[in-house]
C-alpha cells in the first residue's frame, strides 16, 4: 500500500508556472506507474499526465501538451508536475495517483485504473 501527499498548489497569474509534487510513502515507489488528474467542482475528474514506473513512457492530455511536464525521482519517492504557461482553464484541484504495475513501460490514462490517490492540491490561475 502507498500513501500520496500532493503539495505545491497555489494562486498564479495566467502565463505563470507552478510545480506540483507528490510524495509517496513506502519502499516500492519504483514499482508504481504514476499519474496526475484534475477536477473542477461539479465536473468529472480528467486525465492530465501519466508516467510509467520506469519513467521511460509518458503521456499527456492534449490540453496540456507542450506546457506541462511530468517527472519522477524514485530515490525521493516523488513525482512532479511542472506546469508552465498556465491558463485560467487550468484552474482545478490536482490529484496524483499510483498503480502498481508489472510492466515497467506501462502508463495509465484512465482514472479507474489507479488504486491510490492523494488528497489533492488546489491550483488557481487568475486572468
Amino acid at each position: 500500500q502507498v500513501q500520496l501527499v500532493e503539495s505545491g498548489g497555489g494562486l498564479v497569474q495566467a502565463g505563470g508556472s507552478l510545480r506540483l509534487s507528490c510524495a509517496a510513502s513506502g519502499r516500492t515507489f519504483s514499482a508504481y506507474a504514476m499519474g496526475w488528474f484534475r477536477q473542477v467542482s461539479g465536473k468529472e475528474r480528467e486525465f492530465v499526465a501519466a508516467m510509467s514506473r520506469s519513467g521511460g513512457n509518458i503521456n499527456y492530455a492534449d490540453s496540456v501538451k507542450g506546457r506541462f511536464t511530468i517527472s519522477r525521482d524514485n530515490a525521493k519517492n516523488t513525482v512532479y508536475l511542472q506546469m508552465n504557461s498556465l491558463k485560467p482553464e487550468d484552474t482545478a484541484v490536482y490529484f496524483c495517483a499510483a498503480k502498481r504495475t508489472f510492466n515497467s513501460g506501462s502508463y495509465l490514462n484512465a482514472e479507474y485504473a489507479y488504486d491510490y490517490w492523494g488528497q489533492g492540491t488546489q491550483v488557481t490561475v487568475s486572468s
